[in-house]
C-alpha cells in the first residue's frame, strides 16, 4: 500500500529556534510551535492548544535561527516523523515531530521599542525557504 505523509501547520513559536550543526556540518534548527483550535461545545466557545516540535535542516535552518523568535507566526509544510531511542538506563523512548520542508514566516508583531516605522519587519525573501530532504 502506498503511504502519504504531509502536514501543514500555522502557529506561534513557543521558544526561540535552537540552531546547531551535525558532525558533517549540516545546520539543524529545532523549535516548538503552538497551534490553536477554537470550537463550540454546547453554548460555550472553547479553545485548545496543540504543541508540536519542529525540526528544520539546511540553509532554511540558519534562516529560521536568524529571523524567527518566540511568539512569531510561522507556516510549516512538512512531514510527520517518529524518533525512537533508548536511554542510558535502558528505557525505550519515542516522540513525534514535524520535519519541515518549507517554513513561511508570518508578519512580525509591532516592536515595543517605540519605533515610529511600526508595521512589519522585512525578511530577505517573500517566499518560503525550500529545504533539502534529509532522511
Amino acid at each position: 500500500m502506498v503511504g502519504f505523509n504531509k502536514i501543514i501547520l500555522i502557529g506561534n513559536l513557543t521558544r526561540n529556534p535552537e540552531l546547531r550543526y551535525t558532525p558533517s556540518g549540516t545546520p539543524v534548527a529545532n523549535f516548538g510551535l503552538a497551534v490553536n483550535r477554537r470550537f463550540r461545545q454546547a453554548d460555550d466557545q472553547k479553545e485548545e492548544v496543540c504543541f508540536v516540535d519542529i525540526v528544520v535542516f539546511g540553509k532554511q535552518a540558519e534562516h529560521c535561527g536568524q529571523y524567527l523568535s518566540k511568539g512569531d507566526v510561522a507556516i510549516i509544510d512538512g512531514r510527520l516523523q517518529q524518533r525512537r531511542w533508548e536511554t542510558e538506563d535502558g528505557q525505550r523512548r519515542s516522540k513525534h515531530e514535524v520535519v519541515a520542508q518549507s517554513v513561511t514566516f508570518g508578519p512580525k508583531k509591532q516592536s515595543h521599542t517605540g519605533d515610529p516605522g511600526g508595521g512589519e519587519e522585512e525578511y530577505p525573501h517573500d517566499h518560503p525557504y525550500e529545504s533539502e530532504e534529509y532522511a
